[in-house]
């Protein structure tokens, strides 16, 4: 079991709300900064084809800001391989995209697609950039992680969220299930389990349970929250609740 579980915290969704207006405010560089002071363990941001949110030149203020570890998540093309190459972040997560969707909306196809994601994993890793494969709680997806030499899977809990959200007790009872023994399997064969998608205070605590996952990544519900009590606030009741889980 990992004691001590990870907290990564998405900063994507300060830049959305910068963007709707363009300027510079708010920052997500200063998101970063109150993540750091606030006990945070990393920076996630997803520098999208379409620049939505996180723009281009955030990587590097972002990274010059904090001694936090950044997460790029980035999908697997070529720009944004020569973009994680450029800025070296800490790790790498590659995530599927569709340029019309609101959000991620499930895990990487890494079994179908390992011929094009192959190369894009060895280039990141000669670079000592940590991987990451953004994929659902399957076995097939965690088998193709393992030949593509992945070190780190972090699994998609969309569908869990949803079932919360639902109050489908069976539903979620499965998907429980299945996000944990498939960290036991992930954990087992040498990769490290993260998890993340749609986690709240109300469900996060089942999944931080879970003993074999290293870190949560979480995101736009901490920055809804934050317009409530402030993002300090938010950080802090994320970690205090998975703390209290483990």
């Amino acid at each position: 079991m990992i004691n001590s579980l990870r907290l990564g915290v998405n900063i994507d969704h300060v830049a959305t709300i910068r963007n709707a207006r363009g300027g510079d405010h708010p920052d997500p560089v200063r998101a970063a900064e109150i993540v750091a002071s606030v006990g945070g363990d990393g920076i996630t941001a997803h520098l999208r084809e379409d620049r939505r949110h996180i723009r281009d030149d955030d990587l590097q203020r972002i990274q010059d800001a904090t001694n936090l570890p950044l997460n790029l998540e980035m999908a697997a093309t070529d720009e944004m391989l020569e973009i994680a190459l450029r800025h070296k972040p800490h790790a790498a997560c590659i995530v599927p995209e569709k340029r019309e969707e609101r959000t991620t909306e499930g895990g990487l196809d890494a079994a179908g697609q390992h011929n094009r994601i192959a190369p894009i994993v060895s280039q990141l890793t000669d670079a000592g950039i940590r991987v990451s494969l953004f994929i659902e709680a399957e076995e097939r997806q965690l088998d193709a992680a393992l030949r593509l030499g992945a070190p780190v899977v972090e699994f998609h809990t969309g569908e869990y969220a949803h079932a919360h959200l639902d109050g489908d007790r069976d539903l979620l009872a499965s998907e429980l299930k299945r996000i944990a023994d498939m960290s036991a399997l992930a954990a087992k064969n040498g990769i490290e389990p993260h998890a993340g998608h749609g986690l709240t205070y109300e469900n996060v605590q089942p999944i931080a349970a879970i003993p074999q996952l290293a870190e949560l990544n979480i995101g736009h519900y901490l920055m809804g929250e934050a317009i409530f009590v402030g993002l300090e606030n938010a950080v802090r009741k994320m970690r205090g609740l998975m703390d209290d889980a483990r």
